[in-house]
């Protein structure tokens, strides 16, 4: 496996091929997302079988009540404008973060390419901490997010299924306990510990604002045969919509956890 960083994040990963993967792979995987938090995967000319096998190999999948299921693969779903008046809105977020154990890892497969736009956009959360003014860094120390779900129709949701979890604000990675900015979009952060709603949503904004600068953005421009794989726990994310001129279709999946050798994600 070769590893090619990309900047400000991310990283081509080369050697690899779509599909069960033996366990040295997929831990070299994990490391590589853990350090450079997006890895792109380039030529992987496969279809769903493959796919599904490729995100097993991480554990076992999670799936998002209220998406729309690939036919025949009940554990991906389908992203898609093909039939849309209006395109997608996305705003960058941490996907599901409103589980108490947030999904590890989101892989997109390239089925259809745009003819113009539609780039997934990453954020590095690690340079989002690391580069806080210190008064900001002050106010968010042992504070906590409370992430809700928004967006779901409340009759897709069954009695058992999570609607909010908390998180702290400096989240440790669940395998490296690096630390890392964790948030969501704003609409999902509905309060933070301590603090009233006001102060809270005030907060949040300017925490979302510093870590999703120009210069802290990864814009990945598909090609065919693309997978892109990216670690909840230390990118924000969102679909690029703005100028998409054709159809954009993509595939994924979620794996559940970081596996057997994570933690909870909480300071110690």
């Amino acid at each position: 496996m070769q590893i090619q960083p990309l900047e400000p994040l991310g990283a081509v990963v080369s050697g690899v091929d779509v599909g069960p993967l033996p366990p040295d792979l997929v831990e070299g995987l994990r490391a590589a997302l853990a350090e450079h938090g997006v890895v792109v995967l380039r030529d992987q000319h496969v279809d769903d079988t493959a796919f599904l096998g490729f995100l097993q190999s991480f554990g076992p999948l999670t799936f998002t009540a209220g998406e729309t299921p690939v036919d025949g693969f009940p554990d991906l779903n389908v992203i898609s404008n093909v039939g849309r008046a209006e395109p997608p809105r996305s705003t960058f977020h941490v996907d599901s973060s409103y589980l108490s154990t947030p999904p590890a890892y989101t892989a997109l497969r390239a089925v259809e390419i745009p003819s113009q736009g539609g780039e997934t956009v990453f954020t590095d959360q690690y340079w989002a901490l690391a580069t806080l003014p210190a008064e900001l860094a002050d106010r968010v120390r042992d504070r906590r997010i409370r992430h809700v779900v928004t967006g779901i129709d409340p009759a897709l949701l069954s009695p058992d299924d999570e609607t909010e979890a908390q998180h702290p604000v400096v989240r440790p990675h669940p395998l490296t306990e690096r630390p890392a900015l964790f948030l969501t979009t704003p609409k999902r952060c509905a309060s933070v510990s301590g603090l009233d709603d006001a102060a809270s949503a005030e907060l949040v904004a300017e925490l979302y604002a510093h870590s999703t600068t120009e210069e802290n953005s990864l814009a990945h421009a598909w090609t065919p045969g693309d997978v892109v794989m990216w670690d909840n726990a230390c990118v924000l994310h969102r679909g690029d919509h703005s100028v998409v001129v054709g159809d954009r279709v993509m595939h994924r999946g979620m794996v559940r956890d970081h596996g057997p050798h994570a933690t909870d994600g909480v300071p110690r």
